[in-house]
């Protein structure tokens, strides 16, 4: 067997490690740490801000935890644990969006509190004592932040910086907070949610799963990612297109959709995808005529929720004819072939034969992914 040294600026590992354990994507109680440790610690993203519309409240589960997501008449956003200080009732039940007014009241006893702030307000029928300090009964609240027209919520009290593992400004190019969902799918997959991560993490399965992206993003054919893990790769290689000759976007026939995003650089456009992650809930493809997100949210161990969203610029809906689900049929067909290859790759992990499988040097995103969840487990158990 021959080994190529690969360039110190290559990605690819110089060994060969092992993975997380088996119990790592089916043991109840390994979920559960992750559970607390990153699902509730981490910035997760509850959708384009647009989803929720002005004047109302609705209810939102988060890492197991029901939280309170108040859109106000002004397009402001305050986040709460949907609980009430007396007796714990939810104040919003699951479904579709309720008005809201200025203040929050409890369906049960009829507490009520201010709807910006959390502060209690009045406790009704109740006639508290004299020990009873209404500040300390406020609603408990749910950190929140918005990045180019997504909403993100955490349970942490200080979740720390929002971190793209491309940076902050990965998509300032894009017209973000302009686009508008044309198009959306939703799968409920039976794998662990990191079995999905770890897929989307290589193309060593690219040949022999996604045959029609392969003739789309060539390198992929070849089991690679990006051109610095090609055998001789150095920096001073002139980059390539990613995509085939004559394609420059993904779309079925390679094609823009619609009108091209005029504030590109001239590598943002040749690239043909600009791929931006964020652990543990979504990630983002950029093309040049339009936007693609995918977010996870797991169902316990064996479970996952992916929900693909399209967005596109107003004008490119608005075109006479326009079908965003024909644009998204090439992705999609990828989705569920990713989907596939995860739950098989699941039933396999059940096998006693299976213990702890081996990492190859073009898997290093697995081992980047694999230590991040470690380190956030490590650093977050309990005392």
């Amino acid at each position: 067997m021959t080994h190529h040294r690969p360039h110190p600026a290559s990605p690819l590992l110089d060994h060969c490690p092992p993975t997380l354990p088996a119990e790592a994507y089916s043991d109840p109680a390994w979920f559960a740490r992750e559970r607390a440790a990153i699902w509730a610690r981490e910035w997760v993203c509850a959708g384009r801000l647009d989803d929720f519309a002005p004047g109302t409240q609705r209810a939102l589960d988060l890492a197991g935890a029901p939280v309170l997501l108040c859109r106000h008449a002004d397009g402001s956003v305050s986040a709460f644990h949907n609980t009430c200080r007396h007796r714990g009732s939810e104040l919003c039940a699951a479904g579709a969006p309720r008005p809201l007014g200025r203040l929050i009241a409890c369906p049960y006893h009829a507490w009520a509190y201010e709807a910006r702030t959390g502060r209690l307000v009045s406790t009704a029928f109740a006639t508290p004592a004299a020990d009873f300090r209404r500040a300390d009964h406020g609603l408990r609240p749910v950190a929140h932040r918005l990045w180019n027209g997504f909403l993100f919520l955490s349970l942490a009290a200080d979740p720390g910086p929002l971190e793209p593992d491309a940076g902050l400004a990965a998509l300032d190019n894009w017209p973000m907070e302009t686009l508008v969902a044309g198009h959306s799918v939703t799968r409920d997959l039976a794998c662990n949610w990191k079995v999905f991560w770890e897929n989307y993490n290589e193309c060593l399965h690219c040949p022999g799963i996604h045959p029609g992206l392969c003739e789309m993003v060539p390198q992929y054919g070849r089991g690679i990612m990006s051109q610095p893990e090609e055998p001789g790769w150095t920096p001073a290689d002139p980059p390539r297109p990613n995509l085939r000759p004559g394609a420059l976007t993904w779309t079925p026939d390679g094609q823009p959709c619609g009108p091209v995003f005029p504030g590109l650089t001239a590598a943002e456009r040749a690239a043909g995808h600009t791929f931006v992650t964020l652990y543990p809930t979504m990630y983002i493809v950029a093309h040049v005529d339009h936007v693609r997100f995918v977010t996870l949210a797991p169902d316990g161990p064996l479970r996952t929720r992916l929900t693909a969203t399209w967005l596109f610029p107003p004008e490119t809906l608005a075109q006479p004819g326009f079908d965003a689900a024909h644009v998204a049929a090439f992705a999609t067909r990828v989705i569920d072939e990713d989907g596939a290859a995860a739950e098989m790759n699941q039933r396999g992990l059940a096998s006693p034969g299976y213990g702890r499988g081996t990492l190859m040097p073009q898997e290093y995103d697995i081992a980047r992914f694999h230590r991040w969840v470690m380190a956030r487990l490590e650093e977050r158990a309990p005392a």
